[in-house]
Formats: C-alpha cells, sequence, structure tokens
C-alpha cells in the first residue's frame, strides 16, 4: 500500500510539473508587450530607462533562468507580483478563491444529487418510457453551453418570475443560479456513467440469487448494486470535480462575481502573465489533488484493490 501512494504521488507531482511548465512556454509564446500596455501610459511619466528597469525585475535574466527562479517561485509558495496591480499574486488568488470555492463546492454537490436521483430512479423504474426518458436527460445536460444557460435562467427565474434578484439579496440566493448552471452540465457524465455502472452490476450473477432469497428490488439497488456501481462513477466525479475550476470561469463572468472567474478575466485583458500562471497551476493543482485522493480511496472502497496495491 505505501508503494502504492508513492506512486500515486510521484505521478501527481509529474503531471503537475509538465502543467506548470506548458503553460509558462505558452504564455511566453503569447503576443503582446504586458509591460508596455501597463507602463508606456504618457500619465505615468516613466522615462525608457524606467521602464527597460520594470521589464528587467519582471523578464529576469535568460529564458532557462527566469523559467527555473519562477519554479522555485511556485515550489516555495512565492508566486511573484501582478504585472497589472503590482500586489503578490498569492494576496489575489487569495481574496477571490473563497467565492470559487463555495460555488464549486456547492454546484459539485447538487451535480451529484441530481446525477444520483437520475441513474436510481431510471434503474428502479419499470416502465420503459420513464426509463428512455430519464436516460437521455444527461445528454441534453451536457449539451446545453453554461453560458447561455446562465442568461436563460437570469431571464427566467429573475427578469420574469421576480423569485432570484440579479443584484442584491443575500448570500444564498446569489449563489442559487451561478450553482444551477454549473451543476446541470457536470451531473450529466456523472448519471451516465452511474446508470451504466448500476446496469452492469445488475447483470452479474449474484443479483438474482439475492433476489431468489426475498429481498426486495429496493434493497438490492441500494445495498449491493450501488456499491459495486460507485468506483467507475468516483473516477468520473474526481475529474468533474477538477474541471469545476475551469467551468467557474465562464459562470463567474455571466454573474459578475468576484472570483477566479473575474480574476482570470481581468489577467487576460491586461495580459497579466504572473497572474494567469498562477491560476493555470492552481486549476491543475485541484485536479491533480482530486483524483489523486480518488486513487487513494479506490483500495479502500474495493479490497480486490487493496491487495493488488
Amino acid at each position: 500500500m505505501t508503494r502504492y501512494l508513492l506512486s500515486r504521488t510521484g505521478q501527481a507531482a509529474l503531471v503537475l510539473w509538465a502543467a506548470f511548465t506548458a503553460s509558462y512556454v505558452l504564455l511566453q509564446l503569447l503576443p503582446g508587450d504586458s509591460i508596455l500596455i501597463k507602463f508606456q501610459n504618457p500619465e505615468l511619466g516613466l522615462s525608457p530607462q524606467q521602464i527597460a528597469e520594470i521589464r528587467a525585475y519582471y523578464a529576469g535574466g535568460s529564458p532557462i533562468g527566469d523559467y527555473l527562479r519562477t519554479l522555485f517561485g511556485f515550489v516555495t509558495g512565492g508566486l511573484g507580483y501582478s504585472i497589472d496591480t503590482g500586489t503578490p499574486v498569492i494576496e489575489r488568488l487569495a481574496e477571490a478563491l473563497p467565492e470559487t470555492a463555495r460555488l464549486a463546492s456547492a454546484a459539485f454537490l447538487l451535480a451529484v444529487l441530481i446525477a444520483v436521483v437520475i441513474a436510481f430512479v431510471a434503474s428502479y423504474s419499470r416502465t420503459s418510457w420513464l426509463r428512455g426518458a430519464l436516460l437521455s436527460v444527461p445528454s441534453v445536460f451536457i449539451s446545453v453551453p453554461a453560458f447561455w444557460l446562465g442568461i436563460l435562467l437570469i431571464q427566467v427565474f429573475s427578469f420574469r418570475l421576480k423569485l432570484v434578484p440579479v443584484i442584491g439579496g443575500g448570500e444564498l440566493q446569489q449563489l442559487i443560479l451561478p450553482v444551477l448552471t454549473l451543476a446541470v452540465p457536470i451531473s450529466a457524465p456523472i448519471a451516465q456513467v452511474l446508470a451504466r455502472s448500476i446496469d452492469q452490476v445488475y447483470a452479474q450473477p449474484f443479483v438474482p440469487v439475492i433476489e431468489a432469497k426475498g429481498a426486495t428490488r429496493w434493497w438490492v439497488l441500494w445495498r449491493h448494486v450501488a456499491r459495486n456501481a460507485v468506483l467507475p462513477t468516483l473516477t468520473v466525479a474526481g475529474l468533474t470535480f477538477g474541471e469545476l475550476i475551469a467551468g467557474s470561469v465562464v459562470t463567474e463572468t455571466v454573474f459578475g462575481r468576484a472570483g477566479i472567474g473575474r480574476l482570470t478575466e481581468q489577467a487576460v485583458n491586461a495580459q497579466d502573465t504572473p497572474v494567469m500562471l498562477a491560476v493555470v497551476v492552481l486549476a491543475a493543482a485541484v485536479f491533480v489533488l482530486v483524483n489523486l485522493v480518488v486513487d487513494v480511496l479506490f483500495p479502500i472502497l474495493d479490497p480486490r484493490l487493496k491487495a493488488a496495491a
């Protein structure tokens, strides 16, 4: 088990390093000059010599030396300074991250709830048309663009029905529509995989034996089938949770929330490469961490995998 954990941790660190390196190289290849965009404004009154000194501060020395210095900074927690505001990048992330964490966590829980309801009702139902209708719902959900769904929810629930205010209101009211916008497309792959896994487990020989002993259909579904169907679903759930950070960029922009999404939008508009790099690495770190937790949970949930590890 210790070897298994060390192997998974090493793979996670390697993926994180590759994500950092790819992001760093791609950001360096972007056209434009963020230093000139920010500091060449005549109202600032900076001389060419002063702009050159600022460029030297952010650019460092050789490309390899700058890459190693930036990598060492990320490993030790020093993410550099924002070109746009001059504040430490880690402070800007700390201000924006709680809003996104609340949104992503609530959306993930709602997505799991929607997926479980769809999969369980479809599997438990003996009505063919109802089962077919429920199993087609994930295909519809995953086809809906998040920005379109967000605008539609605002039009219906805020402007027409006036149930949820767009501006003002409590923290819970402000979360309802963004959480729904983010949860609906995320629930689709979880529901599809869970429903398919339940069908595969139902086809196993031990299910008729349990039913022959007098167990009800609901008991078999809840106590035996669902437990064996959860492993593939857990993998998909881990992948979708990692995508929530990226998905929140669109959702926070549509609803005007001050989170990682708005921070990313501001950084892209200003070509603030230190902030963009930090956001990409943060999203990759969340993705890697969640999947590492899923890998660690596998042997705990399935004793056969524990013996193999």
